[in-house]
């Protein structure tokens, strides 16, 4: 897929209507046979897969952590936190750093995906909402879901994806499994 051209077709479909469409900018990746995409506005920077320190008693969404520059930042795989089995670290496997913040504080996290394929423009008009039913991606994760080159892709919507306190609750209760 051309970048280009994907901007180019997305920016066209939103114009349909006479008047330029709101569109922003995604970065988009694999994760097993699927496409995804998510905002790039909390996109920090994407590192290679490396070494990384398990922790103990975590779910298996929690990879572990790596050493970045001196911060320890959490690794989710993606591929088990949407419910799936953990995924296979390939030659292409990154980590895409993402920040966020939690009662006023910065924290990083790493999220896990098979492969980062480019960034693109997506016109607003172009991401229709998560269908009803029939997604191996919780409604929940899902903003909507977004048509280029003639392929959907799933736009995740990172607040709940990634939500720290959700995480931690399942944090806490593989805990209390394992005692």
């Amino acid at each position: 897929m051309n970048a280009v051209s994907s901007a180019e077709s997305l920016a066209l479909a939103g114009e349909d209507s006479g008047s330029p469409a709101a569109s922003g900018q995604y970065l988009t990746f694999t994760l097993a046979d699927g496409v995804f995409a998510v905002g790039i506005e909390s996109v920090r920077e994407i590192i290679q897969y490396g070494q990384m320190t398990l922790v103990p008693l975590m779910p298996p969404f929690v990879r572990g952590v790596i050493n970045l520059r001196g911060a320890v930042v959490p690794v989710i795989d993606l591929q088990a936190r949407l419910g799936h089995a953990p995924a296979v670290v390939g030659p292409r496997t990154s980590i895409v750093i993402f920040e966020s913040q939690r009662d006023g504080e910065r924290l990083e996290m790493g999220l896990m995906v098979d492969a980062v394929s480019e960034v693109i423009e997506i016109a607003e008009a172009c991401i229709e909402g998560p269908p009803p039913f029939g997604s191996a991606v919780p409604r929940d994760f899902m903003r909507g879901m977004a048509k280029v080159g003639g392929r959907f892709l799933v736009v995740l919507a990172p607040e709940a994806t990634l939500d720290i306190e959700d995480m931690a609750a399942a944090c806490d209760r593989a805990q209390r499994r394992a005692a």
